[in-house]
């Protein structure tokens, strides 16, 4: 598979990976072969990267630390709850609770998975997806730091709950009353479910604060800000400044990290922040690179503790039969050759 901007597909060729929408239906199923109209109505519902089935690359799989299955059901949850939120009237955390259980044994398999956010988002699905992703990467800082079953519970229900203020209608992230923030409406809407506990309420709390008192709604300082939120912090950072084009262009993974480092105990708690760089794939499988030889190639595989160092795979025109001179090169074993672009 590649990883490619939706304006580079051209019909007949394959998608990827599948598509849901923010109920946890599916749009499109991987390997669903593409026509002109569902190009233009991937565009038009704002999707802007996809993945596509490439034969050179048939045997490349991009491992996933969440399987199809427990995104839609955690999704249908999630759109039940939010539309329940929405609607004035109380969600079922009894339900979430059971969706939330299936997601963490589910990393919990796949804990040596590095992260790759492959999930295509639409303007229907982006916040489901955000949330999701958010969810899984603070439950795998929270397993590298040691967390126990409780801990780690209460971290995942926190974490993929800690934009449900925005829901609110009074919500307003401009005003200057910081009890209209996002938040604060959070903390509001949590606090008083008895089946929680209340350090959840403080993820969607305290997950703008940052370390140097700067941040938001409180202004709180670091050993003011529990635990719980300075990891969702890290987590949701990532996803956003690869995915939210409000903050400007969206980063890739590396340049992410390298923003994130750069704000490293100004903003982000460091501690926490050497556990996520130790479960993010840098360089994610399926991205087309430039090498410091100036050949080009694909990102075929991954080293566990070497995110910077994948193995990369170059595919050449041979100009006497045509065919093609396919090779792989692992950047581990590679010392003297680097990653100089991501095309």
């Amino acid at each position: 598979m590649k990883y490619v901007h939706l304006d580079s597909v051209e019909p007949g060729q394959f998608l990827g990976r599948t598509i849901f929408a923010s109920n946890g239906a599916i749009l499109l199923s991987e390997d669903v072969q593409l026509t002109v109209f569902m190009i233009n109505t991937l565009n038009r519902i704002g999707v802007t990267m996809i993945y596509i089935k490439d034969p050179n690359l048939e045997d490349v799989e991009i491992p996933e630390i969440l399987s199809d299955e427990t995104k839609r059901i955690v999704m249908q949850q999630m759109g039940q709850t939010f539309a329940a939120i929405q609607s004035g009237k109380e969600f079922n955390s009894r339900a979430m609770s059971i969706s939330i259980n299936t997601l963490l044994d589910e990393i919990m398999k796949n804990r040596d998975v590095l992260v790759q956010l492959t999930d295509i988002r639409t303007e229907d699905n982006k916040m489901y997806v955000h949330a999701t992703n958010v969810c899984m990467m603070a439950v795998l800082i929270g397993i590298n730091m040691g967390f126990n079953g409780t801990q780690l519970k209460e971290l995942a229900i926190g974490a993929l709950l800690h934009d449900v203020g925005k829901l609110e209608l009074v919500c307003d992230d401009e005003s200057p009353d910081m009890k209209k923030h996002h938040t604060w409406r959070g903390f509001e809407l949590l606090k008083n479910k008895r089946e929680f506990s209340l350090l959840i309420a403080h993820v969607a709390f305290q997950h703008h604060e940052t370390l140097n008192g700067q941040g938001v709604p409180r202004g709180l300082m670091s050993e003011e800000i529990h635990i719980y939120a300075k990891i969702t912090a890290v987590a949701n950072m990532y996803d956003n400044l690869l995915f939210d084009v409000s903050l400007g262009r969206r980063m890739l993974p590396h340049e992410a990290c390298e923003h994130m480092m750069a704000v490293a105990e100004t903003q982000l708690d460091r501690d926490v922040l050497i556990q996520f760089l130790k479960i993010v794939s840098i360089y994610p499988t399926g991205a087309s690179v430039r090498l410091s030889n100036r050949e080009t190639g694909v990102v075929v595989g991954q080293h566990r503790g070497l995110p910077s160092r994948p193995i990369v795979r170059i595919a050449k025109q041979n100009t006497m039969d045509k065919e093609l001179d396919i090779k792989e090169i692992d950047l581990a074993k590679h010392t003297t050759i680097f990653i100089e672009q991501v095309l």
